[in-house]
């Protein structure tokens, strides 16, 4: 029996999601961090040196996801989430590697009224969206054959800025809170991700009727609201620790105008990952639970 490891290059290795990575890697995987200041996703020149360290799996998490800071630096989003992800692909077709790359719901406009699917025909709304979508764009007329396109939601998890620590220490701050209440999507913990991700790259290449490489969809299961979320943030908290918030209080996006035009309706299908991976996904209800036990555990938190 082989005990060779596979090489799985990490790109973007400190941020949050590939904190999950690091932490939940099968034990078959040797895992190679790459990020800033040392690793710039957008050389060329150090992309393609990669292929010196010769690794099975190219895992790209790494992403300018400042969504409103996108429409801003328009040129650095279309270099880090559109060309980035293209020389990746160059470098993965030169070493017959895998690419696992990282997209978004923000791909679509969010005018569907339903989940969308994986064939449903992008349309982003934002400099990020539209960013993101060239990034996939470049992978798929790259000529690459084995590339997973991942695309997720609403992410959250330790290791990073998100939107729950967000409405932590806002609920220990303030008596009143204003979130937004007509944006539907799926929240997705880190943690349900990164374990998606090792099950998909464990699904042996010709036991599918088709290949099992392509796009794949993966959140959380359910839908609600950023109101819906917050609120349900709160009962958390509460369960932990006091807080000082008395009142959420629902608004329209137009009561919280930001630069970058959000999808009213993001939710995405996970029938196809499902089926793939012999998935099951948790509900984004009690993902959170699991999020709050990992943070009060003080695991992965500083």
């Amino acid at each position: 029996m082989s005990t060779t490891k596979r090489k799985l290059a990490l790109i973007g290795a400190n941020g949050m999601l590939a904190s999950a990575i690091r932490k939940l890697a099968p034990s078959e995987y040797l895992i190679q961090t790459y990020d800033l200041p040392d690793f710039d996703l957008t050389s060329r020149q150090q992309v393609l040196a990669l292929r010196h360290s010769a690794p099975d799996i190219i895992l790209n998490c790494a992403a300018f996801t400042n969504v409103d800071g996108c429409e801003e630096q328009r040129e650095l989003a279309m270099r880090v989430n559109g060309g980035g992800p293209g020389l990746l692909a160059e470098l993965a077709n030169n070493i017959d590697a895998v690419l696992v790359h990282i997209s978004t719901d923000f791909v679509f406009d969010g005018k569907k009224g339903r989940p969308y699917l994986e064939e449903d025909q992008p349309r982003p709304l934002s400099v990020y969206g539209k960013s993101k979508l060239e990034g996939e764009r470049q992978i798929l007329q790259s000529g690459l054959k084995k590339y997973f396109i991942v695309r997720t939601s609403w992410l959250y998890g330790a290791g990073g800025n998100n939107f729950v620590e967000t409405i932590i220490r806002l609920a220990t701050e303030r008596k009143e809170l204003s979130i937004v209440t007509d944006q539907l999507g799926t929240p997705t913990y880190t943690s349900d991700l990164a374990t998606a991700i090792f099950q998909l790259l464990a699904v042996p290449p010709n036991t599918l009727p088709l290949t099992p490489y392509g796009i794949y969809h993966y959140s959380n299961e359910g839908e609600c609201s950023w109101f819906d979320f917050a609120t349900e943030i709160v009962v958390q908290l509460r369960t932990w620790q006091g807080v000082k918030v008395e009142h959420l209080i629902p608004i329209p996006t137009e009561g919280y105008p930001l630069p970058a035009e959000r999808p009213k309706y993001s939710v995405m299908s996970k029938d196809k990952i499902r089926l793939a991976a012999n998935l099951v996904i948790p509900a984004w209800q009690e993902s959170l639970k699991a999020y709050f036990k990992q943070r009060n555990s003080k695991e992965d938190f500083s």
